[in-house]
This record gives C-alpha cells, sequence and structure tokens, in this order.
C-alpha cells in the first residue's frame, strides 16, 4: 500500500498514515511561475495499491487539479489500483440543475476523476447519497455519525438532547445520530430568498427547555446554522449546539458562529483548519483520522467497508 497526500489537508493525511502505521509516499508537487500544476511521484509505485488523500476544499478548482494531474501520474507510474480519497469534495452541492442552463458540475468532476485515473473513491458524508451514481466506479461514502455520536455523549451528558435538522434534506443524517442516542428529532422548516441566503419559517418538534443540537454536512457561510440557533434559542431552547461534517467557513463565517447563539460548533478534520478557526471560542475539530485509516486498510486487504459503521 502507498499514500500520497496532495496540498490540501497535509495534517489529515500525515495522521491517517500514522494510524495506519506507514509513511506517505514521497511526491512533490509544486507550481511552475505560471501556477501550472506539475506533480513527481520520487518512489517506485509499479504494482501498488495507492490512496490518493486530497480534499477539494478552497482553493478548490486549484486542488482538484492537484488531484487530476497526481493521479495521471501514478496511472502512468503503472499503479495497480487508484483510489482517489476525498475527505470533502467540493463539488457536491451542485448536484441537480438549479435553474435553466445551469450545469451539474458534481458529474462533470467525477466524469474528470475517473478519466484522470481513479479506479475508485472514498470520500465522507456526501451532500447528496446520489452523487455515489454520478461515478461509473465503486463509491464508498463513510458517515461521521459515530464520531459525532462519541462527542456527544462525552460533552452532553443527561436526558433533554434534541437532534435538529437544518432543513427538510438533512432529515435522514438527524433522525440516524437521534437513533443513536435515544434522542427526539426537530425540524427546521426555511427558504431561500436568495442564493447564500436562508429565512427560518417554522420550527417542527418541541424544543422549550432542551438542549438542541444541529446536524448538517456542510457549514459555509454559517447563515443557515447562525440563523437556526437564533429561532431554536427564541423558542425557548436552553442551548444550542451544532455538529457539521465539512467546515468550509467561508468569508466571515467563524465571526457570524462566534456572534451567534451557539454555544458550540464542533466540525471534522475534513478540510484544514484556518487561523480564525483554530482562535475560535466557540468552534472545534474532531478528527477522523482513524475512521479513514480503517476504511483505507479495509480497502486495501478487500475487507467489508460497511461493517465499519454496525
Amino acid at each position: 500500500m502507498k499514500i500520497v497526500a496532495c496540498n490540501s489537508n497535509r495534517p489529515l493525511a500525515e495522521a491517517i498514515a500514522s494510524s495506519i502505521g506507514t509513511a506517505l509516499t514521497k511526491a512533490s508537487i509544486r507550481r511552475f511561475a505560471d501556477m501550472e500544476c506539475f506533480v513527481e511521484i520520487q518512489e517506485n509505485v509499479r504494482g501498488e495499491d495507492v490512496f490518493v488523500i486530497q480534499s477539494t476544499s478552497y482553493p478548490a478548482n486549484d486542488h482538484v487539479m492537484e488531484l487530476l494531474v497526481t493521479l495521471d501520474a501514478l496511472k502512468r507510474g503503472s499503479a495497480r489500483r487508484i483510489t482517489a480519497v476525498l475527505p470533502y469534495f467540493g463539488y457536491a452541492r451542485q448536484d441537480r440543475k438549479s435553474g435553466p442552463r445551469t450545469p451539474i458540475s458534481a458529474k462533470l468532476v467525477a466524469n474528470i476523476i475517473t478519466v484522470a485515473g481513479a479506479d475508485r473513491v472514498l470520500t465522507l458524508d456526501l451532500h447528496a447519497g446520489q452523487i455515489q451514481g454520478f461515478f461509473d466506479i465503486p463509491v464508498d461514502n463513510l458517515i461521521a455519525a459515530p464520531e459525532f455520536v462519541k462527542d456527544i455523549r462525552a460533552a452532553m451528558n443527561g436526558g433533554g438532547l434534541v437532534m435538529v435538522s437544518p432543513d427538510v434534506g438533512g432529515v435522514v443524517r438527524a433522525r440516524a445520530i437521534a437513533q443513536r442516542l435515544g434522542a427526539d428529532l426537530a425540524i427546521i422548516d426555511k427558504r431561500r430568498p436568495r442564493p447564500g441566503e436562508s429565512e427560518v419559517m417554522n420550527i417542527i418538534g418541541e424544543v422549550e427547555g432542551r438542549d438542541c443540537v444541529l446536524i448538517d454536512d456542510i457549514v459555509d457561510s454559517a447563515g443557515t446554522l447562525c440563523n437556526a440557533a437564533v429561532a431554536l434559542t427564541k423558542a425557548g431552547a436552553r442551548s444550542v449546539s451544532a455538529y457539521v461534517s465539512h467546515g468550509v467557513l467561508s468569508g466571515a463565517a467563524v465571526e457570524r458562529v462566534a456572534e451567534s447563539p451557539l454555544r458550540s460548533l464542533v466540525v471534522t478534520d475534513s478540510i484544514v483548519a484556518t487561523e480564525a478557526v483554530q482562535r475560535s471560542r466557540n468552534i472545534r475539530q474532531i478528527t477522523i483520522a482513524p475512521l479513514m485509516a480503517e476504511a483505507i486498510r479495509r480497502i486495501s486487504l478487500e475487507q467489508s467497508v460497511s461493517g465499519l459503521f454496525g
């Protein structure tokens, strides 16, 4: 087995390799003066089972290109099998036509990754499960729910927990965690007057006097989470926290979270933490390195990945 790290999230790649008990494969991924990407794999990979770790987070297009060129280098180096490990698949939100003459970019990127040389994909909490079908190669979509459940149990002992989905589309995700914890479920009914903005309309479920935990897959501008936290607080929630798989946290998101009623926002390290996130008083990361490492080990040994989740 060989593990190659691109540049988007090297700390996670190093943690995964350490958890497996191996070292990262030596590789040089650099830019020419005009910012063209150049990749050189500095170890023999002929006949090897190779895993390339790269989140397509900001700057998304640069990181996608790094991944593609690395896949091509490994393919031309005669690797036996290449798995693209995408802790965060950045184009997943463009999974359907949102209007006339608009793209389905998630499908386009899936096609490009396949053509570049990937034989399979390993990812975490895709924005929509059906994106697995956009790839014409096997896809293993891990879930962060078990890690969240362990952290919630450690941080919030006692009854009165309510898992809250910030929109109708996330109900399945929130319900799965609620069932594991034996907690109740509530749903935020929201609408988007325009892209990037959300407005809470109703809260479905009993939240008064309860500890509410918002569950989502992506936090970008944090507008949805913060609006939901305000609405839950006004509805009488005792406390509001949030657990989100991918902390994109672009623009003024960190400041928005700091000024919100959120007691804490917990995200995974699928995206490397910025300085602002590291300094934040109410945002923290939990690692998915052991989860990803075990999935990589099982894939390499041709064992069941779904068995990770019982």
